[in-house]
């Protein structure tokens, strides 16, 4: 695999912890941003302590424009122009729709959906200027089936699959590859917090009987942006142990 300037965002996450190891492991420059210091020191202490302490953690919310464009620009200065871009930073902020708040909505399509514009719009003139990319969005599960308590997140969600086919379609001609994955319930933090009894629920759904691994999810992220994919754009990768089985 060729080595590459990677940003990939919310990197102090579960499922974006392991993308940023995987893609380090595998030679890459990797960068990712963090908005909670103590979050970020603590990966930093747990990346050196798996030998992976090159890896370049940057200030910014990506659910603002300004900050996320000097985020981009403080990545390309350190490490070069980025090749590899993995939109993964998301929240959650669950209500039933008529008891959601419009802060709840708006947190959650910011983080979640706009992030995936202001991350992406400062990178992709590059990319298309030397002719090479790959961008690769986390969308979920619950963005292709819906979820109760969760209309902000289902939108934000199935919207990034939406943007990933538009970008895929514009770009592709310039050789930038762009795809999404979905992934279902993941065995991260986020899980561990649900009660037990709602756990077991959850894995009653699921055909394979378990939890996801993040490091599954690294996986397929690091398929989608090396050059064995070079032939795959505007793809949704759903990975989900078979809760829910579409086209």
């Amino acid at each position: 695999m060729s080595q590459h300037t990677a940003l990939v965002t919310g990197g102090t996450g579960g499922i974006g912890g392991a993308i940023v190891r995987d893609l380090a492991r595998k030679g890459h420059r990797v960068a990712t941003n963090y908005r909670d210091p103590d979050k970020a020191d603590a990966l930093r202490t747990a990346l050196a302590a798996e030998g992976l302490d090159n890896v370049l953690l940057v200030p910014g919310d990506v659910s603002d424009h300004d900050s996320s464009a000097a985020m981009v620009a403080e990545v390309e200065a350190a490490l070069g122009p980025i090749d590899i871009l993995v939109n993964n930073a998301g929240i959650t902020r669950d209500a039933t729709f008529h008891k959601m708040s419009y802060q709840q909505w708006s947190e959650v399509i910011g983080t979640n959906l706009h992030a995936c514009f202001n991350v992406t719009r400062p990178v992709i003139e590059r990319m298309r200027e030397r002719r090479w990319g790959r961008i690769v969005q986390i969308s979920s599960v619950n963005g292709q089936k819906g979820q109760y308590g969760q209309a902000n997140y289902a939108a934000a969600k199935a919207g990034i699959h939406g943007f990933t086919i538009s970008l895929a379609l514009e770009n592709a001609k310039y050789g930038i590859t762009v795809n999404t994955v979905s992934p279902g319930y993941v065995d991260t933090d986020m899980i561990k917090a649900v009660r037990e009894d709602v756990r077991e629920k959850i894995v009653a759904q699921i055909p394979l009987g378990r939890f996801g691994r993040p490091e599954e999810i690294a996986q397929a992220v690091a398929f989608l942006v090396s050059d064995d994919s070079s032939w795959i754009t505007g793809s949704n990768l759903a990975i989900n142990g078979g809760q829910y089985m579409g086209w």
